[in-house]
């Protein structure tokens, strides 16, 4: 997965992309809008930026956050669908 040409990843007021595990933000630079990830969102979208499978990513989500087990498949794949469905994301 990666990220469209318009939307780019970073904290707010900083151009860096911020590490993993830390509140970030997709800005689509079209609209001008911004989506908020606390930072189990960033967490996945790193992996999945970073080549993982929407599985692998779940893994990750499961080895940092344990208790999030039942849930991460799951959490993982309506991520996914949220952000392909505003075009923020893309396989």
């Amino acid at each position: 997965m990666h990220l469209p040409d318009h939307v780019t990843l970073t904290p707010a007021g900083d151009p860096t992309a911020p590490p993993a595990g830390t509140p970030a933000v997709l800005l689509d630079e079209r609209t001008g809008r911004y989506w908020h990830l606390n930072p189990t969102a960033h967490l996945l979208v790193r992996a999945l930026l970073s080549g993982a499978t929407a599985h692998e990513a779940a893994r990750c989500l499961t080895e940092a956050h344990p208790a999030a087990a039942p849930r991460a498949e799951a959490d993982t794949h309506r991520l996914v669908t949220q952000l392909t469905d505003a075009r923020l994301l893309e396989t």
